[in-house]
């Protein structure tokens, strides 16, 4: 396979699920927001800064439109072209890398890929705010949820399916990281005990936002502990957005893809010692160490192996 395509289905993949985890990033800002505050008040708390450190957008955000609201989150985080990571930005490069490599693609995954993008600029682009953005989140997690299906149900076995899954673990692992450590280490008001009301409802609705707070009953048949909910979504393998079970999908992806071309890969190795590690890891020890301490390295090195892939498959020529 060209080191072009393969760069286009790997990104393509990543653009899609990064759609995908921006939605869910805003949605729990959203359902935040709406929150009272626990001073007696009933005033609601700006979320939104927390919500652009999640999205790794902070920065940009402040750049160009000030300060962190609903509707400044809305222009950067959904719909500025400017900004690589935005929704908007996300369903079009993967629409523009699944055009390159459409032969690839199923009937199915294309115009899953296609619809989104064109539905999204009649019916979202300029109607877009306040007052529909949940509907407009429910609509993002919806299509890409139809894509993965279509990728899943109708494309054969082979690298180019290989190289979609990657870009898309890649990339979920970045973005569980990143919702766990947001909530742990910057959402939580100053002065508030852990375990608090406003805390016990912040790791609800962490949950609800990676769809896992079923999940997390169902496994744990105990009421909402923090150090279960890092279990569950660092350590636990049956959790399908768990760094362990996307860390999995990497190292088998990887596998496939190098004994397709019988040739042994630095990134692979990089993927095998991390999945090997969080494999043996115990929240015990995560937790006594420090857990914004252990996903900021693990998002160092997620990064390093995302690096590392593109320089094995040359996707920087």
């Amino acid at each position: 396979m060209l080191s072009r395509t393969a760069a286009d289905l790997y990104w393509m993949g990543r653009y899609m699920e990064r759609a995908e985890s921006l939605a869910r990033i805003l949605e729990v800002g959203y359902r935040m927001s709406q929150t009272p505050d626990s001073d007696g008040t009933g005033t609601s708390r700006n979320e939104w800064e927390s919500t652009a450190v999640a999205a790794g957008c902070v920065a940009g955000l402040a750049e160009k439109y000030g300060d962190a609201t609903l509707d400044s989150v809305i222009r950067h985080l959904v719909l500025d072209e400017d900004n690589p990571s935005s929704i908007q930005s996300c369903l079009k490069t993967a629409r523009t890398n699944g055009r390159a490599v459409r032969p690839a693609l199923t009937a199915e995954s294309w115009e899953s890929l296609n619809d989104s993008w064109l539905d999204f600029t009649a019916n979202w682009q300029r109607s877009l705010g306040r007052d529909n953005i949940l509907a407009f989140l429910e609509w993002v997690k919806a299509r890409t949820t139809l894509f993965r299906g279509a990728t899943l149900g109708t494309m054969v076995r082979d690298e180019a399916f290989s190289f979609v899954e990657l870009g898309t673990f890649i990339e979920r692992a970045d973005n569980t990281a990143r919702i766990l450590d947001v909530k742990y280490h910057v959402v939580l008001p100053a002065g508030e005990a852990v375990g608090g009301p406003r805390d016990y409802y912040q790791w609800a609705t962490l949950l609800r936002s990676v769809s896992a707070l079923g999940s997390y009953h169902w496994i744990y048949r105990d009421s909402i502990q923090p150090w279960l909910v890092a279990e569950l979504l660092i350590l636990r393998p049956e959790m399908p957005r768990s760094l362990i079970f996307a860390l999995s999908q990497v190292r088998a992806c990887l596998d496939a893809i190098t004994s397709a071309h019988k040739q042994n890969y630095n990134c692979l190795r990089l993927a095998g010692r991390l999945h090997a590690e969080i494999g043996y890891a115990k929240i015990e020890d995560i937790i006594r160490s420090g857990l914004h301490e252990y996903l900021s390295e693990f998002l160092a090195r997620n990064d390093a192996l995302g690096n590392e892939i593109a320089a094995d498959f040359h996707f920087y020529q």
